[in-house]
């Protein structure tokens, strides 16, 4: 994929978060560090065991985070929709990724590489605080992630991974609306097509949601992060 890789155009460097708390120059010069590359469904942007070299985030469609290969159980840990920005713990340890990171489908995937990631940890405060906030969010997505592996109630599994893809802070591009087929939010959530539109039908029978054409608007994000209740 490095060698499709091209530099970001104005409208993706708009979608991406926390350039917004950087000041100039400091962030003209990271904007043109950053890296953009479109992706195929299947394609993996990381694979377990490889060496971190970029921080990667979503600018348009979707990617699955899992451990998929791995000796272990296969889990999916999250999907990671536009606005998500992945693989900071890695780059702050130094270590290889213990995740891959699929397309589930055509995506443009943005990388900032590790030496610019570094050098907005060293003089950035608001920086610092962007991916301090990451972190604290994300752990608590993935100790919810861990709870919802357990359940067996089809209806719940659906209700809280879709909560889980209309986070606010760490998919601020996702919006009102989920651009999401039932296929895919099948691959997310471990169910056949078939179970998760009868999920589906069942989450908007309850006003919690409504299926679109090519998505899923929530209309009670907190209805469906305790749903049944």
């Amino acid at each position: 994929m490095r060698q499709r890789a091209r530099g970001a155009s104005a409208q993706e460097l708009a979608a991406i978060p926390w350039l917004r708390t950087l000041e100039s120059p400091l962030r003209e010069r990271i904007e043109a560090s950053l890296q953009v590359v479109e992706v195929e469904v299947g394609e993996r942007i990381c694979r377990i065991g490889r060496e971190a070299n970029y921080w990667f985030g979503v600018i348009d469609g979707l990617l699955k985070m899992s451990n998929d290969d791995a000796a272990a159980r296969p889990v999916t840990f999250t999907g990671v929709p536009p606005g998500g920005w992945f693989g900071e713990g890695t780059l702050l340890k130094r270590e290889v990724y213990r995740y891959n990171i699929q397309a589930l489908r055509r995506s443009v995937v943005a990388g900032l590489p590790l030496a610019g990631f570094d050098e907005l940890l060293e003089t950035s405060i608001a920086f610092n605080r962007y991916v301090l906030n990451q972190l604290n969010e994300r752990l608590g997505q993935f100790i919810a992630a861990r709870e919802i592996d357990r359940q067996s109630d089809p209806d719940l599994r659906v209700a809280r991974n879709l909560a889980a893809l209309f986070h606010p802070q760490l998919y601020p591009g996702v919006g009102g609306l989920l651009r999401i087929t039932q296929q895919e939010l099948g691959h997310l959530v471990g169910l056949s097509r078939q179970r998760v539109n009868e999920a589906l039908r069942h989450l908007q029978d309850r006003q919690l949601i409504v299926v679109e054409y090519g998505g899923v608007r929530v209309l009670d994000l907190e209805g469906l992060r305790t749903y049944p209740q």
